[in-house]
């Protein structure tokens, strides 16, 4: 078990520490949201979430392959609700793979980026389509 910390400071800004680290990282509202836009907002960690955990799982995998994935780009896409209750809506995930990885280990990277823990974590209403895009 993980222990989060999350102290409010006020003017919708967060202060959240990562018990077993030490480290920290702030929140603020977006702006369409009343806050500033000064930092990440709850609900981009959990487009960060996705993006991170997928490039971490696919690194497991990498390491058992012997493969390097070093420089994958993934870019996740958060899109709010129009309605209430305000919500995230889709995650579109694009996963710019990069060069050198054999055609053999595709579909695994593929399948591991799919079935990361976040990915199986999030709402089924939540639509969270990948696009993988491979280097000739």
């Amino acid at each position: 078990m993980v222990k989060i910390t999350v102290e409010y400071q006020g003017d919708l800004h967060c202060l959240a520490t990562h018990g077993p680290s030490g480290k920290t990282l702030e929140t603020d509202a977006p702006v369409d949201n009343q806050g500033r836009g000064e930092s990440f907002s709850p609900t981009d960690l959990v487009a960060t979430a996705l993006g991170t955990c997928m490039a971490t799982v696919m690194g497991i995998q990498a390491r058992t392959l012997g493969v390097d994935i070093k420089g994958i780009q993934i870019v996740v896409e958060k899109e709010m609700s129009a309605d209430r209750p305000r919500r995230i809506v889709r995650l579109p995930v694009l996963l710019r793979m990069p060069a050198g990885i054999p055609e053999k280990h595709r579909a695994t990277f593929e399948r591991a980026a799919a079935t990361c823990p976040v990915h199986h974590s999030i709402d089924p209403a939540i639509d969270s389509p990948l696009h993988f895009i491979w280097p000739e």
